[in-house]
């Protein structure tokens, strides 16, 4: 995997970074945030920075200023949201078309700001559709009314949502065995590298897919 190169970014929040994978002659950038509870080091964040570059596709994975400052706990979904959209000028800078996208509270962000901001589709990973164990709080109309073309991609075990307990149209791409962060048992009919491929596959091929 390429060293990233890092960029700080002020926002109404404080300083944000992008860890630029940069793909030379990109047709498209992948911006990814991250979840409330880990930054850009998750494993589906750091696999698509390193396969999709090689198909022509410019990573961008999006540190938010919580995270940056060194506190451990997200702010509430506005603050989140503000601090993308400052930062989304940085991400258009290269002058391609920019996919929004993050996993779990990320992928609520790019849900929510997506179309405003321009994006051209969005990626949704790990989206947490409901907390565990209350499907009766279901957070539904985020995806669904995000307003471009959508991408879920989701653990098959995952309690925040099981891809089976999606809307009909969103049909998510099932990691199987997979958990909130995509992680797999030992125990497996796949390895944690297979599952990883999964997502990385599936992900790089509605790329290609895209408009151009």
């Amino acid at each position: 995997m390429a060293e990233a190169t890092v960029e700080t970014v002020p926002t109404p929040a404080g300083d944000a970074r992008i860890h630029w994978y940069s793909a030379p002659g990109a047709r498209l950038t992948l911006a990814l945030g991250h979840g409330a509870g880990g930054g850009v080091e998750a494993r589906d964040l750091r696999a698509l920075a390193a396969a999709l570059p090689g198909r022509g596709v410019g990573v961008a994975l999006v540190e938010q200023p919580w995270r940056v400052a060194g506190k451990k706990v997200a702010p509430a979904p506005k603050a989140l949201d503000a601090a993308w959209v400052a930062l989304w000028p940085a991400l258009a800078a290269p002058g391609v078309p920019v996919v929004a996208g993050g996993r779990s509270a990320g992928a609520r962000v790019a849900c929510r700001t997506g179309a405003e901001l321009g994006a051209v589709a969005v990626l949704a990973l790990s989206f947490p559709l409901h907390p565990p164990g209350k499907p009766e709080k279901s957070r539904a109309e985020e995806l669904t009314g995000a307003g471009l073309p959508t991408l879920v991609v989701q653990g098959a075990r995952d309690p925040f949502g099981r891809p089976e307990e999606f809307p009909p149209g969103t049909e998510p791409v099932a990691v199987p065995f997979g958990d909130h962060g995509f992680a797999v048992p030992k125990k497996a009919d796949i390895t944690q590298e297979d599952a990883l491929a999964v997502i990385t596959d599936a992900v790089g091929g509605w790329l290609d897919g895209l408009p151009r």
